[in-house]
């Protein structure tokens, strides 16, 4: 084999093994305790699924108006999935994150709006490189008024983008808090997150759709 296609197979292997490393295929990772905000339990609740976690949380958290952001899982059919289930797709979850939010300081309408932003709105059973049913885009609604308000937002990018916007809205059911190792990673693990939202391609992709409208 010349020596250009080593080079060549020996960088893809790296790459490889450090993506499994990074989505959390190769080593448990542990981490310490987060430490959790104290939020009022009467805070509405706003859950979206927009493939990877990580991504999802971070993409929130900080916001003005936003009390809390949780990573896990919902969508399923397993009590208590684990993070191993969940990404084999053997359970019908959605990797997704639970807000809680005041909506006097941000309303459901602007947290909506940071959510379109963060997805590819034309990919149903996956997200960037996250392939699967588990990375699907979805908006968990938790009453009507939420309901009306994503499917109105849904139908308004829809005819702005002139194509099937393939992002669910259905009812919120259980969720379940993933594993303490993936809350707040990115903010706890900069370095691997960058790289793995830059290899994943993640926003390549969001400028591709929101800089060109398609």
């Amino acid at each position: 084999m010349p020596r250009s296609q080593r080079l060549i197979l020996v960088a893809a292997l790296v790459f490889a093994l450090g993506y499994a490393w990074l989505r959390g295929a190769l080593i448990s990772v542990s981490a310490a305790p987060v430490e959790e905000p104290s939020v009022p339990s009467t805070a509405p609740l706003a859950t979206f699924a927009a493939g990877c976690f990580w991504s999802a949380e971070s993409a929130f958290e900080g916001t003005p108006g936003v009390l809390a952001v949780v990573a896990g899982y919902t969508g399923g059919t397993v009590a208590n999935p684990t993070y191993a289930q969940v990404s084999a797709g053997a359970t019908g979850h959605a990797e997704a994150v639970e807000i809680r939010f005041d909506p006097a300081k941000v309303t459901y309408a602007r947290l909506l709006e940071r959510f379109w932003h963060q997805v590819d709105l034309f990919a149903a059973h996956q997200q960037f490189c996250d392939l699967g049913d588990q990375y699907r885009p979805a908006v968990f609604v938790h009453d009507a008024a939420q309901r009306e308000a994503a499917e109105s937002s849904r139908q308004r990018w829809q005819a702005y983008f002139g194509q099937p916007v393939r992002v669910e809205v259905t009812d919120a059911g259980p969720f379940y808090r993933a594993e303490a190792y993936h809350q707040n990673y990115a903010s706890r693990h900069p370095i691997p997150y960058r790289f793995y939202r830059w290899s994943c391609g993640r926003d390549a992709r969001l400028h591709q759709i929101w800089d060109s409208g398609r």
